[in-house]
Order: structure tokens, then sequence, then C-alpha cells
């Protein structure tokens, strides 16, 4: 019985389903965007769904006006269609209430205009969002308050407080920004309760060189207004303001943007009192301090901010970000110009900033307290209202009073205020700085006077701007009367540079005698001018008031070109508007010409400069909206050509190649004067009729110096510029040749000259007043179409597809029965096939879901029909034609497998669109695929095994219906060849199918049955599977090309003896002999002509080479003999005989010197049914590397290829709750290879060095022992009752082999006895302390460490005890009485036991030898002896260096070992 699926219909507005349906589907994208670190794209999606998710309880609220209402529909549809764009969705189409198009309802050439309109808008939005700037958001929080009540200390006492905020850079230690300014109450809120919570600052004009700086800060500089000393009271002066703390802040991380914008402290560093520091530190250098110490205690006192970058400008900022920047937002701006200055934007700020001065004490015992106090004068000394603002989130002030330092000779402010007046006013206004004592008493205070003055003008004599930088003011005394007239003092110089241009003018020392005079103090102010009005430059200065200067025009031209390039590009538009009303104004006379193309060949060869290449947006959108100019075609085209003629003048060379380097953009202005021209003069028809015929003819010439686009743009204004209905043949004939040049190639010149194309055809075609020129038409549609041959044209194709959609069956049949003969109805088919299978999904962009689906829908139905005609006029064996069908084959599978048809590969969201409005496609022509196989009858053998590749591709999409239909195919086919074959086999289509579907599984096509069997197998092990197969197949082409992609796939692992023994079945198929070598038999990297000898032998010595690598010197022993024969035996070559001796004795030297840690091997278990096939509850064998051990390998294992399975904890057999399970669940845990020795080496005294080879390599045998207890538990002797479960493993393989793993194919398990168990300890104790004592004897230079922790164990057994627990449990009368059978194997243990002392003695003797001092504890721990050969008796060794105890020793021991083997077998 199978449940009923329930259809949800949602009651929402379309728009709000729409809504839902966006960001389920963005919020898996953003998913994987987290875990892919793309964190950029992450968070622009995590804003924009923020958005939505705002938008959508907007609209769901109901309460939205109508206006309002579609208003935000708009913005929501506009932002959906741009985050579908930039994650690589599909678009939307929609019409112009928002509402989604549906292509029932709609034309196809509607539905493809709308799928252009909407693509145009996105990719204008796009473009935008690439030329924005970067703005940093600084906001004080609304936790302002309750993170920095600790800040009340300052206002318990009553006090306000200022706070500036900016940024700064400490490693050039200068201040990037103006000030942000907060006035801060004594109540502990800000002076203005409007602004409490609500305190936000948006810095500007960053540029992206000010976010990538080394290192960027916010800091904050806290002036205190109140008393001198925090501790006065009401009869001591106020209103000072005095330093009090800085409070800075590492956002380098956040411009960068490393981390997330988040809430961060502002930690506040107060200035320490002044009996360690004092308050007369300036803050500036307080704060480096901070930044450079990083470490400081606040006490707990700070400020609370919240960072955020956000792109864009004010304006996109305000707009996008209304949430954050609304007319509560300061708008704090750079110190400076942002990178691009596009025409339109305005600026006129002068930054002054109070450097230092140094101050005579006079009549004072102390130094003063000085006060410096600013204001903004015009010429009759009137003070400029609310001209400085010493920081940004207030309005001007009148006059500004500096930070005072407590008697300090020469204070240091570094205070920055903007001045900022009208531009008229700047020519005659000056700032005027007057200094004061200030006195802490009230009533002093009042007394004191300012004691001096001085003054800068912010314009100088010749018109420029005061210059940025540093300057040196003249201090004048203020005792008399004239001081404080403007007209007096504006007389004398205000600064020493002054006096020093006054002394080069008279050419003599300047003495001043003026009414007022010059105090001994001196006093340091900086400037910085920004502004895009006002220059600093007199030559620049000159061509911008160029009509006050006609007589010095020449020189004024000149001069500009050694102007620096930055002022320049400052006023880029007023310089240009310059030049070319001095070329207008002066277009009769030739004089300046040359001058002005220099000129602005210079200002377009800046904006190439890599410097100030940002700024060419800004020239093209002067020439496009502000150039005016409709004569400058004619001045710098007769320039231009002057040029080119004397180009061998070596007077000309340098500048006309400048010129050709700016040749793009003078064009530009050529062009855009011309077309200005045009609209105003109209040219003479002979004129007109000889451009447009050889204009197109330097098209290709124009396209290699110009932006193609930009070129076709400019002949399509050109041509547009000619009236409708004049010449008429010759403008058609200019655009064939334009059709004809290469321009018309690309896809983005045709999509700007397509529309003026179609619209100078319809506008002849649709003419009735006038007779049209039909022949030039249709030579144009002609060329338009031959050019276009229906390729990446999606105008063409979706009128074809609208016409293909209103046929009717009877339309078709029809039009088919209007060809003549047969052939005709091939020469159609034939080409519809194959234009058919051209244009599906290679016109429309992949993102035009609609369009591509609409047009699929369409071309089946037409397929469909042609199905029909093909079975009617082409089935019967006379008409029967072969390439027909085999075109109609191949579209189909084309159209099965297109990849707009995977639905597997699309979201849900987007699968359940699709099936709801069109259906599953690919059944319905896989059925048809079906049918028509069905209908060929006796022709089946004539497609195969041609169609055995493109049925399998059929095969290969995942959908079940579909592969019911078409898998059969196969059988059929194996059917057919079997029965028309002479031999009735189905070799053809045998070999064609593996070899089909190995390319096929190579190139990642299958569904998730294939990626389980193949993909998710590691690719050694694929590699493997596919060995053995084609090994079976005896496909010996294939078979090798995947031994070298599995030994390939080794080597990159460094699994060198892997390596070898893949290669080593290549060469067993090769024999000792002088048989040519068949081309399938040679690796790709191979020589032809080779001999199966000289191959094999060549393989053999990179065989060689590789065990050699991976220390299988045994192996490559083995091979070496084989060479050693051939070349002793056959080829008598004894050099290379002499060669392979000395190589095969270095292999025994290595056997036996060579270090060769000995392997791990681990037993791996796959439980569970979320692994593939082949692994799914199954065991395997992993033979590690060197030194790896279990820990290393299962992380390994786990995090590389299942890092979602979970690892089991026990090595018992996992119940079948695991086995059943739908998770993954992994085994892992190491077990001990059992030795096999070979024939050769049984009973004899073999070195250990080569027992341990064997140990580890040359089996297949691994046993894994886990401890369990029978019976009660003996608290006084744990042994009684510790019986061992012996699990035994039987691999597939021998290892070492072609992989690292091989699957367990048996496994059994058995109980070992407490007392076998106690046996087996003993002989693996004997036998470790046997090599351990063999290898020192034979080898004096190896370390003794391992062997003195050996003997101390047996000497000294701290933990377990060591053999007497085995007399407590077996040695007993009880014991011995209750297991009377036991008492042969109790004589082993004793046996054993007495064979420990000697190897013990023994050992003892070496390791005093070459330790005597660590061996007197263990020497005096030997009382063990007596008490063992009492009990034991006695077994005498003679010396281990004497190579007859060796042999005896092992005898010995094999003997022991004989003797317990001969008791289990009893």
């Amino acid at each position: 019985m199978y449940r009923k699926q329930e259809t949800v219909v949602s009651t929402d507005l379309p728009l709000v389903q729409e809504l839902g349906t966006t960001l389920r589907e963005w919020t898996q994208i953003w998913h994987k965007l987290y875990v892919s670190n793309k964190t950029t794209l992450f968070r622009n999606v995590q804003q924009m769904a923020y958005s939505l998710i705002e938008y959508r309880s907007q609209i769901v609220s109901g309460t939205l006006p109508n206006d309002d209402l579609v208003a935000l529909k708009k913005k929501v549809t506009a932002k959906i269609d741009y985050g579908n764009r930039i994650l690589g969705l599909d678009l939307v189409v929609r019409d112009e209430a928002g509402n989604t198009l549906d292509p029932e309802r709609t034309s196809t050439v509607s539905l493809f205009r709308a799928h252009e309109s909407a693509s145009h808008s996105i990719d204008e939005r796009i473009q935008e969002e690439k030329v924005k700037h970067l703005f940093l958001l600084c906001a004080l929080s609304k936790y302002i308050y309750a993170g920095t009540r600790k800040i009340n200390f300052v206002c318990n006492i009553g006090e306000d407080a200022e706070l500036f905020m900016s940024l700064y850079d400490p490693d050039k230690s200068e201040f990037i920004s103006e000030n942000f300014l907060v006035r801060w109450g004594s109540t502990g809120m800000p002076k203005e309760i409007e602004k409490l919570n609500n305190l936000p600052a948006l810095f500007t004009d960053l540029s992206s060189s000010d976010l990538i700086r080394q290192r960027l800060f916010l800091v904050c500089q806290i002036i205190r207004v109140g008393c001198m000393e925090l501790k006065e009271g009401k009869k001591h002066t106020g209103g000072l303001r005095r330093p009090f703390g800085v409070a800075v802040m590492d956002i380098t991380d956040i411009a960068h943007g490393n981390i997330d914008d988040e809430c961060k402290q502002l930690i506040m560093s107060p200035l320490i009192p002044s009996r360690v520091i004092g308050e007369n530190e300036p803050l500036v250098a307080v704060f480096n301090k901070v930044i450079a110490t990083r470490e400081v205690n606040h006490k707990g006192q700070g400020l609370f901010v919240t960072l955020k970058l956000l792109p864009g400008d004010v304006f996109q900022v305000q707009k996008h970000y209304p949430h954050f920047v609304d007319r509560t937002t300061a708008i704090v701006r750079k110190m400076g110009f942002p990178e691009i200055i596009l025409p339109g934007y305005v600026r006129n700020d002068i930054y002054v900033t109070l450097l230092q001065g140094e101050f005579d004490r006079g009549k004072k015992k102390t130094p003063k307290n000085v006060e410096v106090i600013m204001s903004v004068l015009d010429e009759e000394g009137n003070p400029m209202e609310k001209a400085i603002f010493p920081g940004a989130g207030y309005e001007g002030i009148t006059e500004y009073k500096s930070v005072i330092y407590y008697q300090v000779k020469q204070p240091c402010w570094n205070e920055t205020v903007k001045v900022a007046i009208p531009i008229e006013d700047v020519c005659r206004c000056h700032l005027r700085l007057t200094f004061r004592h200030r006195s802490s008493q009230d009533c002093e205070d009042k007394s004191e006077k300012p004691f001096g003055m001085a003054f800068v003008r912010l314009m100088k004599s010749d018109g420029t701007t005061l210059p940025d930088g540093k300057h040196e003011l003249i201090v004048y005394k203020v005792d008399v009367k004239k001081a404080d007239d403007a007209k007096t003092y504006l007389t004398l110089p205000g600064s020493y540079v002054e006096v020093e241009e006054k002394e080069r003018q008279m050419g003599k020392s300047f003495h001043h005698a003026g009414i007022i005079p010059i105090t001994k103090d001196s006093f340091q102010i900086a400037t910085l001018t920004c502004s895009t009005k006002l220059t600093q430059n007199v030559d620049l200065l000159g061509l911008l008031n160029w009509r006050s200067n006609t007589e010095r025009l020449e020189e004024i031209l000149q001069k500009l070109m050694e102007v620096e390039g930055g002022e320049i590009i400052k006023f880029l538009q007023d310089t240009l508007d310059a030049l070319f009303n001095i070329m207008m104004e002066t277009s009769e006379e030739e004089t300046y010409d040359t001058l002005l193309f220099n000129a602005l060949v210079f200002i377009i060869s800046l904006i190439g400069d890599i410097k100030f290449q940002h700024f060419n947006p800004v020239l093209e959108t002067y020439i496009s909206k502000h150039f005016s100019a409709t004569l400058a075609y004619q001045k710098l085209t007769k320039v231009l050509n002057y040029f080119v003629g004397h180009a061998e003048d070596s007077a000309h060379t340098e500048r006309l190649y400048a010129a050709l380097k700016a040749f793009k953009y003078l064009f530009h202005f050529i062009v855009q004067s011309r077309i200005l021209y045009l609209r105003w003069v109209p040219l003479r028809n002979s004129l007109q009729e000889a451009i447009l015929k050889y204009l197109p003819t330097i098209i290709n010439d124009l396209q290699k110096v110009f932006d193609a686009v930009e070129l076709s743009v400019q002949l399509a204004k050109f041509t547009e510029s000619i009236p409708d209905f004049q010449m008429v043949r010759q403008k058609l004939g200019c655009l064939v040749k334009i059709v004809e040049s290469n321009l018309f190639k690309l896809p983005d010149c045709r999509d700007v000259l397509l529309p003026l194309i179609t619209d100078q055809l319809s506008g002849q075609l649709d003419d009735n007043s006038n007779k049209p020129d039909l022949e030039a038409c249709v030579q144009l549609l002609s060329t338009v179409l031959d050019m276009l041959d229906c390729k990446d044209v999606g105008h063409y194709l979706a009128c074809m597809t609208a016409i293909l959609k209103q046929m009717e069956d009877a339309h078709y049949a029809q039009y088919i029965s209007t060809f003549k003969t047969r052939q005709d109805i091939i020469d159609f088919l034939m080409e519809t096939f194959i234009m058919f299978k051209n244009l599906m999904g290679n016109v429309f962009p992949p993102d035009w879901m609609i369009m591509n689906l609409h047009q699929m829908k369409v071309f089946l139905r037409a397929i469909d029909q042609y199905s029909d005609v093909l079975n009617k006029y082409f089935l019967d064996s006379a008409h029967f034609h072969l390439q027909l069908w085999n075109n109609y084959f191949h579209l189909i599978v084309a159209f099965l497998t297109h990849k707009s048809l995977q639905l597997e590969s699309f979201s849900l969201e987007k699968r359940n669109k699709i099936l709801n409005k069109y259906g599953d496609m690919r059944k319905s022509i896989g059925f048809k695929l079906r049918d028509m196989w069905n209908n060929l009858g006796q022709h089946k053998m004539k497609f195969i095994p041609a169609m055995v590749g493109p049925i399998l591709e059929a095969t290969l999409v995942p959908e079940p219906e579909l592969r019911k239909a078409t898998i059969p195919i196969f059988f059929d086919m194996m059917q057919c060849e079997h029965h028309f074959s002479t031999n009735h086999t189905f070799q053809k289509f045998e070999n064609e199918l593996i070899t089909k579907l190995d390319q096929e599984v190579e190139g990642g096509r299958g569904d998730e049955q294939y990626k389980i069997l193949l993909e998710k197998t590691p690719a050694r092990i694929q590699s493997a599977i596919k060995v053995n197969f084609y090994k079976e197949k005896k496909r010996e082409d294939i078979y090798i090309r995947y031994l070298y992609k599995l030994r390939d796939l080794h080597l990159d692992c460094e699994n060198y003896t892997e390596a070898a023994y893949t290669l080593l079945l290549h060469a067993e198929l090769l024999e000792w002999s002088d048989k040519p070598c068949a081309p399938h038999l040679i690796p790709w990297d191979g020589t032809q002509g080779w001999t199966q000898q000289e191959l094999k032998e060549r393989l053999f010595q990179e065989i060689m080479c590789n065990l050699d690598k991976g220390k299988m010197w045994e192996k490559a022993i083995e091979m070496a003999k084989q060479l050693v024969k051939l070349h002793e035996n056959q080829m008598f070559d004894f050099i290379e005989l002499s060669q392979l001796l000395k190589q095969q004795a270095q292999y025994y030297e290595n056997i036996m010197h060579a270090m060769r840690p000995q392997p791990e091997y681990f037993a791996v278990g796959y439980y569970g049914q979320g692994f593939p096939s082949f692994l799914r509850n199954k065991m395997f064998i992993y033979r590690g590397k060197e030194y790896e051990w279990l820990e290393d390998f299962s992380l390994k294992l786990l995090k590389s290829q299942f890092p979602n399975a979970v690892k089991m904890t026990s090595t018992s057999p996992p119940g079948d709750n695991i086995c059943n399970s739908p998770g993954q669940h992994i085994q892992c845990f190491t077990v001990k290879p059992v030795l096999n020795l070979s024939s050769q080496f049984k009973d004899k005294e073999l070195p250990e060095q080569i027992l341990n080879y064997y140990r580890t390599n040359e089996v297949e045998k691994f046993q894994y022992s886990r401890p369990f207890r029978k019976g009660e538990k003996d608290p006084d002797n744990e042994f009684a009752t510790m019986w061992i479960e012996r699990s035994t493993y039987i691999t597939a393989y021998r290892f070492p082999g072609i992989l690292k793993w091989f699957e367990v194919k048996s496994m059994s398990v058995e109980e070992i006895s407490p007392l076998d168990n106690a046996i087996e300890t003993m002989e693996l104790a004997n036998e470790k302390l046997s090599n351990l004592v063999q290898q020192q004897a034979c080898d004096r230079s190896l370390p003794v460490h391992p062997l003195s922790m050996m003997l101390n164990g047996i000497v000294d057994p701290a933990v377990m005890g060591g053999f007497s627990n085995y007399e407590k449990a077996f040695f007993t009368e009880a014991y011995i009485k209750k297991n009377p059978d036991h008492l042969e194997r109790i004589e082993v243990l004793k046996h054993l036991i007495a064979l420990q002392v000697p190897l013990l003695d023994e050992g003892i003797r070496i390791h005093g030898e070459k330790s005597t001092e660590q061996l007197k504890p263990l020497h005096n721990r030997l009382d063990l002896r007596a008490k063992v050969e009492k009990l034991y008796g006695v077994i005498t060794l003679v010396s281990l260096t004497d190579s007859t105890l060796k042999k005896g020793f092992v005898r010995d021991r094999l003997r022991v070992c004989s003797f317990w083997e001969e008791m289990f077998q009893i």
C-alpha cells in the first residue's frame, strides 16, 4: 500500500510564497558558504536574508498602505534577483507588478525580452556594486551608559567632558579622519538628551589603501571641561579644557575583513597623576604609548562601540542601511580625498592643526598655562560666524579654545579643527590666534589678558591657497592697541616664510619696523586643504583663470604640463573645461592648437598611469555627460595628422608616441565632438556618403586600438545621427560592412549593433510613405543571418521557438507534404536534428531556467512529430537511411542528458517547481527512444556497436523509470549480435560496452549508486577493483592502464613496496623472449619497438628500485636473481652482471645492518548500512607505515575518508543493532601477524635480522588476544582466572601486495587457559630478551637503554609481580591435585623460568661492560638466581659472543618451543 501524498496549498500572497522558497534555498547555500569559509559572500547572503525576513514580516502584517506595498514589492524582487545572480541561481522573470511570468500565458518572444531586460537590470546592479567605495561605520552603541559608568569619576564632581574620536595610523603617526565629537555632561549622559543611546557616526571616503594599512586604530581623546585641578572648588576658574585621558582600539582585523563585525570594549587609559607622569604629557604621546604597550590596566573604565564595515558611498549606504545611517548620523570625513573624485564632487575644507609652541615665562616664576584661541576673520576684522568645526556631530563655532597644559614651557597640542567657509570668502579671510595665560584662581584669571597674537592668510597674494604642511608663525605682542586692528597687522608678515619671500624680492634682509612688536615666542601650526575649487599650485591656477591673463596663455599651457598629477586629477573637470574653452574661443586661430593638444595628451596620460587608473570612469563620464566642445574634433585631428605626417622628424617622435598612448580617449573626444557638431550643423550629402563608404574599411584597425564595445557604441551613435530618410542605401551598405567586420563576431558588440540594425530594417520595411530599398534591406538581412549562423542569437531562437509552439499536428503534416522528394525530407530532417542538438543549452544563459525549459518543451514536441515522419518514410528496407536515424538517436540522447533536465542536481525547491510545471521530460523522450529502437527490426544490427555508447549515456541518467525503459536495449543488442553474427557471440557489444563504461565512469558520470560504488572508494582501491575486473575480462590494454594508475597513486603516497608489487603484475604478462611487444603491453611512457625481454628487464629494474626504497631487500634479491640468471646464462652481459651482483650484495648488507622498523598491522571493521556495499559489515587488515601507531592511523582514517563515522570503543564483534543501523561505525585495533617461515628456514638457525623480516612480511594470518575471566576472581592472584580469547584472521591476499589493505576472508576464535597464557607470556619474554642480548653481543655500538629497561623489568617487576604469580597460581599442590593433566605443561613453564636466569646473567654481563655504575643495582638484586636454580634446575650457557653459544642457545630455545608445540598437539 502506498500512502497518498498531501498537497498543501498556501493562502499567502505569491510574493510571500516566493520569499519563503527563496530563503529556504539561500539557507542551504549559506551553510555551504560557511563550511567552505567564503566569508565575504557568506556575510552578503546573511545581510540579504535578514532584509528579506524583515520585508516579509512587513508584507504579511497587512498594515502597509498600497503605495508602500508596491514600493516594497519592487525592493523585494530586486533583492531576490540580485541575490540569485551572485549565488548562481536561476533568473526569475516578472511583469511590471513584480509577479512571476507564466510561460504558458506569455508569448515566447515576450518571455525572451523579459529575460533580457531582467538580466540587463541585474548586470547594471552588479556593475554598481563593483565601483562602490568602502566606508567604515563607527557608532557608539546603546550600551554606552551602562558600559562606561566608571567615566562618571569625571562627571561626579560636576565637570563636563568632550570625546574626540578619529582613525589613526600609528606607523605613520598620522590621523586619517577628522574628529567625531561627543559632548558628555557632568551627569554621566550626553549633553543633548536626544543623543542618549543614539550617537552614530559614518567615517567616509576611506579608500582600499586606507583599509589595508598595516595597522589601523580607533582612538579617542578625552578632554574635561572645568577647573585646572579636579579637586578645586567654586573659587577656581572654570570652563578650562584640560586633558584627561585617551582610549584606543585596534580595528585592523575589522578593516581587513578578517573578523566579524562585533561589539567591542574600547579600553580607556586614564592619565596617571602628576607625581608620576603629570598632565603635561600630550594626549597623542599618551595613546602612542598605550598602542605600543598594548596592555594597560584600565581598571574597568572604557567605552563601548559597535564597528561595522559598510560598502558604498554615502547615498548607497543611506539607501541600503537606513537603520544604521539616518539624519542623526554624523558624517566624519577623511582628511584627504577619496580614491575617485567624480564630476560634481564639491568640497572646500581646510584642516588646521595646532602643533606646538615655546613661550617665555616673562615675570612669572613658572611657565605659563597657555590657552590658544583661534578664530576666522575677514580683512575688516569681522569674525566669520560658525566657521570652525572641532568635530563632526555639532554645528560650527566662531571661536575655538585649545587644551591647557599646566605650567609647560613648550606645550604640544596636536589639536585639529576644520575651517569651512564659502569659496568666495577664502580670498579675504585669515586665521587669528591669540595666546593667553590661564590662572587656576578665578579672580586672577579675569585680570589676565592675551600676551601674544599670530595670524596666517588662507590665500596667498598670487591667488593660491595656503600650502599644506607646517607653518612657523610670528608671534606679535598684543599690549598695543593696533594689535586688534586687522587692517594694521595684515600689512605685516604672518610667518617666517613670508619674511624669506620678502627678503628674496627686496634683495636684502628684512627688518621689522612695524607698529606691533614681535615677541621671542614661537608657534607652529599645520594646514591641509581638501578643496575641489581651491588650488595651491600657481600654474594650475593660471589655467583656471586664463581669461584674466590671455597674454600669458602660451606660458600657462606650457607650465600646466609641469603641475603635479594629483593636483590636476583633483580639478580634472575644471581643467578640461578650461582647455576646451580656450580651444573654442580661439577656434579661428592656430596659435595654441599644438599646446592644447599636448596638454590634453598630458592629462589623458596621467589617467593612464597606474596611480590614477581608477579615474578612467571619471574621464568617460566627463566625455559622455559634460563635454560640449563641438569644434574640438577639427583642432585635435589637425594636430594629430600633423604629428603622423612628420613621424620621421625626431622632434615630434616623443609627442607622437605620447599621443598614441592616449589615442583611446583622444578618439573618444573626437567622436563625441563630431556627434555634437552633427546635431547642429548638417553635413553635405557628398561628405556623408564618403564617410559611410570609407568608415567601415578602418573598423578592424580601430578595433586594435579602442575598446570593441565602445567603438560599437560610437559607430551606432554616428549612424543614428544621419536622418532616417537620407542616403538609405549608403547607410544600409555601411551596416553591411560593419556586420562583415570582426567587430560583429563579438557577442558584446552584437548586443550594441543588432538593435541598431533591426531598428533600421524595421524603419525601412514599415515605411509606407516612401518606397523602401528592398534590395539593400535583403542584402543586410541576409548578411546578418549568414554571420550569425544561428549560433548564440537569442532573438532568432526565440522567434523559431515561438513558431514551433504555435504549430499543431496538422501544421507539421502539411509542411512535410510540401517537400517534393524524399531527399528533400532527408535534407530538412538532417539539418533540423543537427540544429536542434547545437541549439539546446548553447544559446540562452544557464540561469535562464524558464526560457531553457520552455525551449526544451517545444523541441520535445517537435521531435515527437519528426519521429512519426521517420517511421512513415524511412523505416522500410528500400528507403532506410542510416545516417538520418543515427542523427536522430544522437539528438534524443543529447536531449535526455542535457544538464537543464537533470533534476537530481537541483535543490528540492527547484526540482518540485520544474516537475509541477513541465514534468520529467527525460521519461517522455526515453520512452520514445525505446519505441523507436524496437521499430528498427532487422536494421538494429547496423547500430551495433556504434550506438552502445549513446545508449549507455542514457542509462546512466539516474531516473528509475527511464532505466527500466532503456536498459533492456542492451539485452536486445546482445541478442541481435548473437543471432546475426557468424560465430554467434556478442564480442563487439561486450568490448564496446566495457570501453564506454570505463570512459563514462572515469568522467564522473553515474548516479548515487555509481558514486557509492566508485567515487567514494579510495582511489587506490578503485583502481585495484578495475585491475581485477579487466584482468578477468582479458582486456590487457585497460588492465595495464589501471595498473599504472594504481602505481602512480602509490608513489604519490610513498607506498614504494605496493608500487613495486603493482608493477610486478605487468611484468608477469611478459616473457623472457625476443618477441616484440604488442602496443597495448607498452606503458604510456614507454618506447615503441621494445621486445618483451627488454621491457620486462626495465620493469624489474624499476621494481627493484621501489623495493629498495620500501626496504624490502629480500624481495629485491629474488628479482635480482632472475636478472643474474638472465645475464649469466643467456645474454652473457658480464658488465651488467657485475653491477647486479654488487647491487645484490648491497641488499644482503642492508638486511644485516640497516635499520628497518617493523610495520604495525591494524584490523578495521566497517559496520552499519551507511557504508558502501563493498565495505559494509566487513573487516579488513591494514598494513601501516613506518612508525605509524594506532592513534595516528585511526585519526587519519576517520578524518580523511569517513568524517561522519563513529569510532567504536569495544573490540568485541558488534551486534545486529549496529550492523543494521543507518549510520557508520568503525572498529579499529592492532593485530599481530603470525610468523610463516618457508620450508627452507624450517628448523634452521636464523639471525634475528632475517627472522624480523618474516615476522611482518609474507604473512596472511593475524591474531588479536582479548583477556577475560572465568570463575570467581582470586584477590591474591588474578592470573589463576585470566583467560585469553584469541581471534585469528586470514586475509584474501598475502602482505605486502598491491594494496595497503586486504579483506578478511575467514576468522576463527579460540580460548587460551591461564596456564597456557603463562607459558606463552614467558616464552615471549625469553624470546624478546634473547633477541636483545644477541643484538648487543653482535653489535656493541647499539644503545644500551632497551636492554636496561628489559633487564630491570624482569629482575625487579614493579607492577605484575613477575613469575612469582605463576608460582602462586600453578605450582601449588592444590592446583596440581585439581588439574593432574596440566602437570606436563607446568614442567614446561618451570623450564622457561629456569631458562630466563642464564639469559639475564648474560644480559647483565654485557650491560655491565657498557655501563658499570648503572649495573650495580641490578647485580644487587640477583638473589633470585639461587631460588630459581633450586626449584627449577640449572641451565648453563656459554658467552653469547661465542658462535657455539648462539647455536646452542637457539637449539635450546627451539627445543622448548617444539616441546610446547607437541604438548598442544597432545
